[in-house]
């Protein structure tokens, strides 16, 4: 087992030295995990597929999973893609930096592994100065999916990335805790129109407004598993987000939502099961179970997305058995925390009326 190196950085003003002593591990095709504004990446040289095989066996992540590639600029897209329209470069100036991965045809250059044998590559240029920092220094792309063992949920700390990756990877840049708490917005640019194939940080309202005709891929709004030969995107085909709890998912207005998630966790209890309840803030008194937790204000979808993932393994750490999960209203952010959710309880949806 590798030690794993721990490093602490400024999240505003990285320090140099910490930055150069990550980048020689990616130059020397190691594996760095990384803060982004969205969530922890696990990074590799985008263009050593030896690097890219390594990342892939460290997260057990399956091998037609592609990640995506991180740039600091975007003329690193035009080397990596093989035709950028041009409502890519509006999407790209108007969002870039920023939580919005965007799917080329890739170019000729791009080893198939980085793209997991498709013939397009995901791009996108986090919001986060020690990313930049270390793409910039690295002097190369990085092939980044999230830093956590695959189909556990994803690392929106550093302690996250150590709990799952402690000896399988080379370093850690710990800048603290992740700012939009779910990952980048998932954006096919290869198909017309462009189509959502993953809700994340920005979200699909924004997208609209900018382009006009944009669809949501079925699989975005899917209550049910979607059969998918190919997955253009991280997180439209195996088990993601999940933590080790069983875990339900109750939808419908409010009242319904409440009177059926104290059922549930009273059939639960008696089944001598440790029930969690992962609530928001207008609910929370309602319960009694092993563990409650709020989300946020069903009022702050941006605060329910933060702390989302941090809470899944919260209740992981107490060993509950089952996770009940209210659902929140699927708008703005609030489309990829329901995405999550759907994914983490393998489609458990409970419907409340």
């Amino acid at each position: 087992m590798k030690k794993t190196l721990l490093l602490k950085v400024d999240p505003l003003r990285p320090e140099p030295e910490k930055v150069q002593a990550a980048a020689a591990f990616i130059k020397k095709g190691g594996l760095v995990a990384f803060p982004t504004e969205t969530v922890y990446g696990l990074g590799a040289d985008a263009l050593n597929p030896k690097a890219v095989l390594a990342l892939f066996e460290a997260k057990k992540r399956p091998l037609d999973n592609p990640p995506i590639v991180h740039v600091a600029n975007t003329n690193d897209v035009h080397k990596l893609a093989g035709q950028v329209p041009k409502e890519a470069e509006l999407l790209m100036k108007t969002f870039w930096p920023g939580p919005l991965t965007l799917v080329f045809k890739h170019a000729d250059a791009v080893p198939k592994v980085t793209v997991a044998g498709l013939d397009t590559i995901a791009i996108r240029m986090p919001q986060h100065n020690v990313a930049l920092a270390l793409i910039n220094e690295s002097s190369c792309p990085i092939a980044a999916p999230s830093a956590n063992l695959a189909g556990k949920p994803s690392p929106t700390s550093a302690q996250h990335v150590f709990d799952d990756l402690n000896g399988r990877i080379d370093a850690v840049l710990d800048a603290g805790a992740t700012c939009i708490g779910v990952e980048s917005t998932v954006l096919d640019m290869s198909v017309n129109p462009p189509m959502v194939l993953r809700p994340g940080g920005t979200p699909f309202e924004a997208l609209k407004k900018a382009l006009g005709d944009v669809r949501l891929h079925p699989f975005v709004v899917a209550e049910e598993e979607v059969p998918l030969a190919k997955a253009r995107s991280p997180g439209m085909r195996h088990k993601h987000y999940a933590p080790n709890a069983r875990v339900f998912l109750v939808e419908g207005a409010v009242p319904a939502v409440v009177a059926k998630v104290k059922e549930l966790t009273e059939a639960y209890r008696l089944k001598q099961c440790k029930v969690g309840v992962l609530a928001t803030d207008e609910t929370m008194a309602a319960y009694s179970a092993n563990a409650v937790k709020s989300l946020g204000s069903r009022f702050n979808l941006a605060a329910v997305a933060q702390n989302l993932f941090r809470l899944l393994r919260e209740f992981d750490s107490e060993g509950v058995d089952v996770i009940i999960a209210e659902g929140v209203p699927a708008e703005g952010l609030g489309l990829a925390v329901m995405n999550r959710l759907r994914k983490a309880s393998a489609y458990n949806i409970v419907r409340a009326e």
